[in-house]
């Protein structure tokens, strides 16, 4: 990831090959084949109805060719022989109504279970990977490939392979018959297929590289949507609605564009295959009425040549939509595959251990990190940590505070040094133990649809309702959540948007208790909270904090007092650290950034947090 961050030189495809280390040209087909083993038996039944339909279309022009050289001989009538081809004829269509249902129901039950699986497989690799790779990809472009190009890939699996070997089949069963029957039309109709394979290749590369912009296209706009509607509440606030929608106008056009183009540069091969399919018809017509004329063949052979090479020519018509279904499902295929390529950079090291237990002692050990190359965050940074100790960390902005606590979870490794817990590399934890014991509270909480409960239970799936509850009473969350609309059972919102700031920040410390994880890190930072919620969360710091080595970015001046150490952190380096008194007394850093918080939090009508990260 490191090599990634800041890159903005690049472009958003650009970066997804550099991430999967494939390029987007890449073959597909021996990728898809898997993807649809498991449905072959769905498969094996739509290609046996498509034979049989195949073969009820070929019995019509036979049973008339037959009505006409012998059930019509001049003047005579055979009427049985007549019933007979209509019953026959009659069966032929009711066999194409009939398996038609059939072969959609197979087909549909074949495309929700690969489509499905396909879905799940993206989601499931997305959990997989690591935080840098969400960092510099846009959610949009995730959503569009595990939406609407999971979808554009049914017609390429599902119905395109039935329905192109129905082409085949009648377009070799009718020149068969053809040349059963005279062998000269079907010479006649030569031309016409080499000129359908040259022009198909020729479609194939040009459509192929039209339907990748396209696809390319529609990913930037979903993008943004999903982009304007995470920050909605920013773009309303600063007054950029019109902006923001000349922005989204400008990807559509950019859409609009290429989608147009396409068709410009694909929409000839229609029209080409009518112009085929006119041009062999016309050579039937006059190589066949030749044959009648010279007495070589028969009024009825002729209606069923007829027959044969509109059989023979409709495929060529088919393949005009075959293809363009086939080159979109394949650009679309190409990016699926590409996010599926990516490999986590975050992995458990081989002989990777699970710890039962940790007692929660902290090491930074000559750590140095950078998000790119030649411009470190962290610089040989050497930091010690208690069991049970509750170290608060301060400095200003963009100094590394928080680059700490992505070292300290693994959301990044380091580049020099190393991170310690118990006296073990971190790197040699499994990335589930490690998380399993340092439990994350952060500014920007986050909450999933459902109710509190819900949310709750996320923590322990196993508690009961009264034993949330009693966690939420612990840390005194209880009456500020049982206030609530419904109660435990109100319904959160979106990212929990039905609630407030405060609300969701107590929320998240309750699963945090729930939890009950060894190593506590608290991003304490909230605004526009009201004093008795303050209170609470001021509250529910002290009870997390009790038992467990705990880490705070502090922003409140009560925060900052009562840790047992303090740590300053500037240009990514401990400049101090030791007691509030000791460091005051010192007058270095500390002192001025305390001094500096003092002076904002009198100018704060609360008189109760500073805003400095």
């Amino acid at each position: 990831m490191n090599a990634f961050r800041g890159d903005s030189a690049l472009s958003d495809i650009e970066l997804e090959e550099k991430f999967s280390q494939r390029k987007l040209g890449q073959s597909v087909a021996r990728r898809l084949l898997p993807l649809v083993a498991p449905v072959r038996r769905q498969i094996a039944a739509v290609i046996g109805i498509e034979l049989v339909q195949v073969l009820a279309i070929f019995a019509r022009p036979l049973l008339i060719g037959l009505v006409i050289d012998h059930g019509l001989r001049q003047g005579a009538v055979d009427a049985p022989l007549i019933a007979w081809a209509c019953l026959g004829l009659a069966a032929t269509w009711a066999v194409r109504f009939g398996l038609g249902g059939l072969s959609q129901y197979h087909s549909g039950i074949a495309a929700i279970r690969v489509l499905n699986d396909l879905r799940a497989r993206v989601f499931a690799h997305v959990q997989t990977l690591s935080v840098g790779y969400f960092d510099r990809t846009k959610t949009g472009r995730i959503i569009a490939r595990a939406d609407r190009d999971v979808d554009t890939l049914e017609p390429l699996l599902i119905q395109g392979p039935p329905e192109f070997l129905s082409a085949i089949l009648r377009l070799l069963l009718s020149g068969f018959l053809l040349w059963l029957i005279a062998p000269i039309l079907l010479a006649g109709l030569a031309l016409v297929v080499l000129a359908l394979i040259a022009a198909s290749l020729a479609f194939k590369r040009v459509s192929q590289r039209s339907w990748a912009r396209v696809a390319e296209n529609r990913s930037r706009f979903t993008a943004h949507l999903v982009e304007t509607v995470a920050g909605v509440r920013l773009i309303k606030q600063s007054g950029r609605d019109e902006e923001n929608l000349g922005k989204y106008r400008g990807l559509l056009e950019d859409f609009n564009r290429s989608l147009i183009a396409g068709n410009l540069r694909s929409g000839w091969f229609a029209p080409f295959t009518g112009l085929l399919a006119t041009t062999g018809l016309a050579l039937t017509l006059i190589i066949g009425g030749r044959g009648v004329a010279l007495g070589t063949l028969s009024l009825g052979e002729l209606t069923q040549s007829l027959f044969f090479v509109f059989l023979f020519l409709a495929p060529l018509q088919e393949f005009s939509d075959l293809f363009e279904r086939f080159a979109n499902g394949t650009a679309c295929a190409q990016r699926i595959f590409l996010l599926l390529d990516t490999a986590p950079e975050i992995v458990d090291a081989d002989g990777a251990v699970s710890l039962p237990s940790v007692e929660g002692a902290i090491e930074f050990r000559g750590v140095g990190f950078g998000y790119l190359p030649g411009r470190p965050v962290i610089r040989n940074l050497d930091l010690v940590i208690a069991p049970g100790e509750l170290l608060a960390i301060v400095g200003p902005t963009g100094h590394g505070k928080s680059t700490l606590v992505q070292l300290l979870t693994r959301f990044y490794d380091v580049n020099e040094g190393a991170v310690l817990l118990d006296g073990r590399d971190i790197r040699t934890i499994s990335e589930r133990s490690l998380r399993n014991h340092i439990g994350v509270v952060l500014q920007d909480n986050v909450l999933f649809g459902g109710s509190v409960l819900d949310n709750l239970r996320l923590a322990k799936p196993d508690a009961s309702d009264a034993e949330l509850i009693a966690a939420a009473t612990r840390i005194g969350a209880h009456d500020v959540l049982q206030s609530l609309a419904h109660g435990y059972a109100t319904q959160v919102g979106p990212l929990g948007g039905q609630l407030s700031q405060g609300q969701r920040q107590l929320v998240c410390l309750v699963r945090a208790y729930l939890a009950d994880p060894s190593v506590l890190v608290l991003d304490e930072a909230t605004s526009a909270i009201d004093v008795s919620t303050e209170r609470r969360i001021q509250q529910a710091f002290r009870v997390l904090s009790e038992g467990r080595t705990t880490l705070v970015i502090a922003h409140r001046l009560e925060t900052i007092r009562s840790a047992h150490r303090i740590a300053v952190i500037e240009e990514g380096e401990v400049r101090e650290i030791g007691t509030h008194e000791a460091l005051i007394a010192r007058g270095g850093h500390y002192a001025a950034l305390h001094d500096s918080y003092e002076e904002a939090a009198g100018r704060e009508s609360a008189g109760a947090y500073v805003a400095t990260v």
